[in-house]
């Protein structure tokens, strides 16, 4: 799980140490286990949020984790065109490499540390696939997919798009030099990440070696969950045991903390968890497949404007014939 890492951690800015006369430490409110699936043309997920109340998510709707899948030569799966309505999509590569593209032309190729951010608005149609040559040879993939609500008045914004490179990422350790966090979006401890969010988010993904532990300071008007992406430990103040493919829902508090297992699993060396918060929205969630709107009226006016190709239209192959070809 490459990410982006540094080889001495005593380089990088610290984050502050918390002060517990001041912050309460956020509890944990519930642990949630993630299903597995397949998505797409077929490739594994984990449905991180499943089970778990909107209400408690927002202003998130939904996560999965892609792999971690080793490829064998010619089985590389991607998703087919498709498309995208009223929030953004956030697609994080830890390993292997991701295509995307949108029929407004966009697109653009991401890969171990980078993030894609995809604010998909009043709607696009998209693809995302992986490179020829990962199909050819196989390998390693490992991601996230973060779907992030729009509020209603930015629903439907014009697309845009974010490609964030993994050095971009604000590097930073924690207080005693044992963990290094990545802060991909929002702020953290001072440390501001590169994403430019619609609905004020902070995510960022933390290692933490074995026996470590991490504590930073959380926005009081912000959700936070913390998502296991590997390894195993504890989290808040009564040390829940968390796992792999485990979501905790804290409660309210102006501080977090994770633990990491003094023993970890071979092959995963360390702890690693995403942290997720965001200041919720709190308006009425109107959800299928992919629009995300405020209203039923509104995701059926959705699926029209798809089929009347008002979201655009798949752009056409370059040098295909135009007319009939028979052989």
């Amino acid at each position: 799980m490459p990410a982006i890492t540094v080889p001495d951690l005593t380089v990088l800015p610290r984050l502050p140490r918390v002060d517990r006369s001041v912050l309460t430490e956020r509890p944990v409110r519930s642990v949630t286990t993630a299903p597995d699936g397949l998505e797409g043309e077929g490739f594994p997920v984990r449905r991180a949020f499943a089970g778990v109340d909107l209400r408690d998510l927002d202003p998130f709707i939904h996560m999965d984790q892609l792999g971690e899948v080793e490829y064998a030569a010619g089985e590389a799966k991607g998703t087919p065109w498709h498309p995208h309505r009223g929030f953004e999509t956030v697609t994080y590569i830890l390993d292997g490499t991701f295509e995307h593209a949108d029929s407004e032309g966009g697109g653009g190729v991401i890969t171990n540390g980078d993030t894609q951010w995809m604010t998909a608005g009043s709607g696009l149609l998209h693809i995302e696939r992986p490179p020829e040559e990962l199909v050819l040879s196989g390998g390693l993939f490992h991601g996230v997919q973060l779907w992030v609500n729009l509020p209603r008045a930015q629903k439907m914004a014009p697309p845009r798009y974010q490609d964030l490179r993994g050095n971009e990422s604000a590097l930073v350790s924690s207080d005693d030099g044992g963990a290094l966090v990545r802060v991909i979006a929002g702020d953290l401890g001072g440390h501001r990440g590169p994403g430019v969010t619609t609905t004020p988010i902070t995510m960022a993904h933390a290692t933490v070696s074995p026996a470590a532990r991490l504590e930073t300071a959380w926005p009081p008007d912000f959700n936070a969950l913390v998502y296991v992406l590997a390894g195993q430990g504890t989290v808040g103040p009564q040390g829940h045991r968390i796992r792999k493919g485990q979501l905790a829902v804290l409660g309210a508090g102006g501080a977090l903390s994770v633990a990491a297992a003094p023993t970890q699993p071979q092959a995963e060396p360390n702890l690693e968890v995403l942290l997720l918060g965001g200041r919720p929205i709190r308006e009425p969630v109107a959800w299928a497949g992919p629009f995300v709107m405020n209203t039923r009226a509104e995701v059926v006016q959705a699926f029209e404007d798809f089929q009347a190709g008002r979201l655009g239209r798949v752009p056409a192959v370059h040098g295909a014939p135009t007319s009939v070809v028979e052989g």
